[in-house]
């Protein structure tokens, strides 16, 4: 920028090729309007020449000694220059208006053009200018004067040189030729400057293109935004603020630098519980946010996970201006917004993370994916679920080379199969920060687990706890000696084989605890039951009365997903000494324990597998709070010999799940495959199977038929269906408006047909004055066998329905004839379809939550436990989202569209519609998005301003960290909602 404030013209040689005079877009548009690269706000009645010469950015100065023109006539990258020249002139001596005000914007008054287009360079002298320009300036200064004093171009002059009279008319060079000739005359002229300068220059510029070249190459690929792993120092900040990180562990550190992570390979890496896997997972997505631009996929196993870890990174993402969305149960858009600036990274279930991905397909947009994060990728081998995360990263490593994966797991076996299938890298160790030591019990012995030894197990102590004769009844397996060695001074988990076995275990520890128990925390265990009570409404569980003043609680499905919350936090903060536990807080959220005992070797009634005791035991040892971890795993003689491959054996193989169930995850599959038009025939499905871990385990896998005869049976299933079509030797394959719809709706193809009749039967007569029509048509199918019918509770709810709500049910098929005749006891002739009466008995409970809101209610009526009522009121919220996605394909069904979007945010909140806005927020409960209401925080709007401190104030018992996290939660879900740009 110069003196007067205008910017500089600089002149850069771009080529030496002809290049044509015609424009496509004129260059007088004022710079104010055009938004060009001049950066500063045109003077009135002034012309920047960069708004005539250029649009881009300024170019770079080149040597005085260079050829300006060679064999083109180009300046500043643009080729019509002179030709522009030529026209401003033409039009100014046509026009009657002598200062150019015909090509004045009629947008902006003040954008028009200068009387003289070297108004840009300045008020200072031009002695400072090179003598082409200065030149130039006068040529032109002389012409804007002759346009000043009466606009005409036929104004006479007088020419000092030949001493022409004034009124004399006589032809004159173009402002063009002269320009042209001008410079032509300057870059003949001798340079001032000296050879060795010249040379110099040329260097020095040869050197800065090479760098510069060189960074174009480099950056996209190898990003670096500062010193924390190539992320900014702020990163580091944040980590030590947020989540009071101070440095990494030398294996993350080791993991973060490998070569296959700098050159962003794919990787599979593996380590014990608890030894900070997901913060290298959590860095690698930073850096693909921030450095590459790029959007990120984290899928987790549980929704439970999945909004912890939106809690989680919503602050990181307000701090570093990036998005963090939710996708789980109900929540998420199909294909996500597509953002101007911001990237996003996307939390998801395994589900919805395989819709999402197919979404991306769908559009062309799979390459915005910078980076997909598996975690639990042991879950491959994990039944339907399983075959969900293999055809999410199969497709994925099929439609883009430039997504990078990265599996983590604490517990691998066959560690081969799987990176053949990721065409992924190997990273393991076995770093705990916390070293763990595994023991088994057996009578009243404690053995240490030694694999060095013949028998696994090496004799360690006996118990030392006396015991009364009634004690002995009680608990036979000593659980009260093992649990009192460490409770209250530290924390314990106690793993139940079944939900009853843990609420039976915990109530009979705390008829043999002290009484000091009862004082340790005293306040905050009222605090806790007060808060349990507010969660339900004014209910509270009676063996959590009864337990938690002891400082003991139990942890199962059973519990509403706040209970289970609130108990959480408890022990977390110390509050709770000891839980006893099913098997899935293990693969939930991270509760970790001085001591972890296992009741029994057995989940029900199956005996445990390696991975599930692994992960159960690695949650013993606190990482900075504990020097040590220890785990016990309790036996019975005749468990002995199982348990010695139990503790001892490697881990089990992660094997392909496609085939499972009659090959149910490949029919889904190959419809997918033909509907986003990534096959069309056979041979082209069995060569997107090459990229799948059922191709890599097929000689295993594929005993009975081969690969390519499973897949022309599928062919001819999904043909059957009616959901896609094709010629007799399975080419021109094409999905059907019924496959359309099941595959983008997720629907099982088990219920596809089903729901299609359901859903067209619902049509020729929908129930309106009632929404249990609605809430029938998306009770979900899976659910039917969880769930035992009362017949008397049936026929009691049945009569408390209406004349059309009973009409209705009759239609659907469930009389009040046969429920009358099944309540009683008495045998029904008539057959009826017992699915559809399980099906409407859920439906019933669904209605009841809807009209009440209160599950302890409802779960009471039905004699069923809260937990259930709750997983179904979810399981129905996301089933109703996926039939709201299989209608929109399907013209026949608009109608149910409107009614399904209402009904899906009913049922993902169940509460009263104010209250919906703050339960949007992740993690906010019902009982928390109603203290937040009745404190002044009605909105989501209110939620996002809202000071932390002020917040933690004004609802009891609010923690900071947790106030700060609730924040920033809010202002990341408003932020998620507008700024598309599709």
């Amino acid at each position: 920028m110069n003196a007067a404030g205008e910017q500089d013209v600089q002149i850069k040689r771009v080529s030496s090729r002809k290049r044509s005079r015609g424009s496509p877009k004129t260059h007088l548009t004022p710079a104010g309007e055009r938004g060009g690269a001049t950066g500063h706000r045109p003077r009135p009645n002034t012309c920047s020449l960069s708004s005539i010469m250029f649009d881009g950015a300024a170019a770079q100065y080149c040597s005085d000694s260079e050829d300006l023109f060679g064999d083109y006539d180009s300046l500043l990258e643009d080729g019509s220059l002179l030709a522009k020249l030529d026209e401003a002139e033409q039009k100014a001596r046509r026009s009657d208006q002598p200062d150019f005000t015909a090509l004045r914007r009629r947008q902006s008054p003040e954008d028009v053009l200068t009387d003289s287009i070297m108004d840009l360079l300045g008020d200072g002298p031009s002695e400072d200018l090179p003598a082409s320009q200065r030149q130039f300036k006068e040529l032109i200064d002389g012409t804007a004067e002759r346009l000043r004093d009466g606009g005409k171009t036929s104004t006479p002059v007088r020419d000092p040189e030949r001493g022409t009279e004034e009124g004399t008319r006589r032809p004159r060079r173009s402002v063009a030729d002269q320009m042209k000739r001008t410079m032509l005359c300057n870059a003949a002229a001798p340079s001032s400057v000296s050879r060795s300068a010249v040379l110099k220059e040329a260097v020095v510029s040869e050197e800065i293109g090479v760098a510069l070249r060189a960074m174009e190459t480099i950056i996209p690929e190898t990003p670096d935004l500062g010193p924390f792993f190539g992320l900014p120092t702020r990163v580091k900040e944040l980590m030590f603020k947020l989540r009071g990180i101070k440095d990494l562990y030398d294996w993350q550190k080791t993991c973060l630098n490998l070569d296959c992570v700098q050159h962003r390979r794919n990787l599979i890496y593996s380590l014990p519980t608890s030894g900070g896997k997901t913060l290298v997972a959590e860095i690698l997505i930073l850096r693909e946010l921030l450095c590459r631009r790029k959007d990120c996929l984290f899928i987790l196993p549980y929704i439970s996970l999945v909004q912890e870890k939106v809690r989680g990174l919503a602050s990181f993402g307000l701090e570093l201006d990036f998005m963090v969305e939710e996708y789980a149960g109900s929540k998420g858009r199909f294909p996500p917004v597509k953002r101007r600036n911001n990237r996003s990274v996307y939390i998801a279930t395994i589900e919805k993370a395989h819709s999402l991905v197919n979404s991306l397909i769908e559009t062309s947009r799979v390459d915005d994916l910078g980076l997909v994060v598996v975690d639990e990728l042991h879950m491959l081998g994990g039944g339907s679920r399983g075959a969900i995360i293999e055809m999410t990263l199969a497709k994925v490593l099929h439609m883009t080379k430039s997504t990078q994966i990265i599996g983590m797991s604490a517990t691998l076996g066959n560690i081969k199969d799987l990176q053949a299938f990721l065409r992924a890298e190997n990273y393991t160790n076995d770093f705990r920060p916390v070293q763990l030591k595994e023991y088994v019990k057996l009578n009243d012995t404690i053995y240490e687990v030694d694999q060095t030894e013949e028998e696994c197990f090496k004799f360690s102590r006996l118990l030392n706890f006396k015991y009364s004769s009634s004690m002995k009844k009680m608990d036979p397996d000593h659980i009260i000696a093992l649990v009192t060695e460490v409770i209250p001074a530290h924390s314990c988990l106690v793993f139940c084989p079944t939900k009853k076995n843990c609420e039976n275990v915990v109530g009979m520890i705390c008829k043999y605890l002290k009484e000091e128990f009862l004082q340790l925390r005293k306040a905050e265990k009222v605090v806790l039951l007060r808060e349990l009570k507010a969660s339900g409404s004014g209910s509270v569980c009676p063996v959590l009365r009864r337990t938690v003043p002891y400082g003991l609680a139990y942890h199962h499905s059973g519990l509403t997903s706040e209970e289970r919350k609130l108990v959480e936090e408890a022990y977390s903060n110390g509050v709770l000494c000891l839980l006893t536990c099913t098997s899935t807080l293990a693969a939930g959220i991270n509760l970790p324990a001085r001591r972890v005992i296992l009741r029994s070797p057995f989940v029900a009634a199956d005996f445990l597998k390696r991975s599930q005791y692994k992960q159960m035991v690695g949650r013993a040892g606190r990482a900075g709070i504990d020097s040590t971890g220890e785990s016990v795993l309790i036996l019975q003689d005749k468990d002995r010999d199982m348990a010695k491959t139990l503790v001892c054996a490697p881990m089990e193989n992660c094997v392909s799940n496609l085939l499972l169930d009659d090959g149910k995850g490949l029919l889904s599959l190959i419809l997918s495959l033909v509907g986003l038009n990534i096959s069309s025939s056979v041979d082209q499905v069995l060569d997107f199977l090459c990229g799948t871990l059922l191709f890599v385990q097929r000689e295993q896998l594929c005993v009975e038929t081969s690969l390519a005869e499973a897949v022309r049976r599928c062919v001819g299933l999904l043909e059957s269906k009616d959901l896609i079509t094709g010629t007799a030797h399975g080419q021109s394959l094409q999905v059907t408006k019924l496959g359309r719809a099941t595959y983008k709706g997720s629907v099982d193809l088990t219920y596809s047909n089903i729901l299609y009749k359901d859903l067209s039967q619902g049509l020729e007569g929908l129930l309106l004055n009632s929404c249990l029509h609605l809430v029938y048509l998306v009770t979900p199918y899976n659910m039917i066998a969880q769930c035992k019918t009362d017949w008397m509770v049936y026929f009691r709810q049945f009569t408390l329905l209406s004349a059309a709500e009973q009409k209705m049910s009759a239609a659907v098929g469930v009389p009040e004839s046969f429920i009358a005749r099944k309540a009683a006891g008495q045998t029904v002739r008539k057959t009826v379809n017992m699915e559809v009466v399980s099906r409407m008995y859920l439906a019933l409970v669904l209605f009841s939550v809807l009209k009440e809101t209160s599950l302890w209610k409802v779960a009471e009526r039905f004699q069923l436990s809260r937990g259930f009522v709750q997983s179904l009121l979810s399981s129905a919220a996301a089933f109703c989202s996926c039939v709201l996605h299989f209608t929109e394909e399907l013209e026949e069904f608009w109608p149910f569209r409107a009614l399904l979007t209402e009904l899906t945010r009913r049922l993902s909140y169940c509460v009263t519609a104010e209250l919906i806005p703050l339960m949007e927020v992740a993690g906010v409960m019902e009982s928390r998005a109603r203290q937040l209401y009745h404190a002044g925080y009605r909105t989501l709007t209110h939620l996002a301003n809202a000071d932390a401190d002020v917040l933690s104030n004004a609802i009891e018992h609010l923690l900071l960290r947790r106030a700060n996290q609730i924040v920033a939660s809010a202002r990341m879900t408003s932020l998620c909602v507008p700024d598309a740009a599709e």
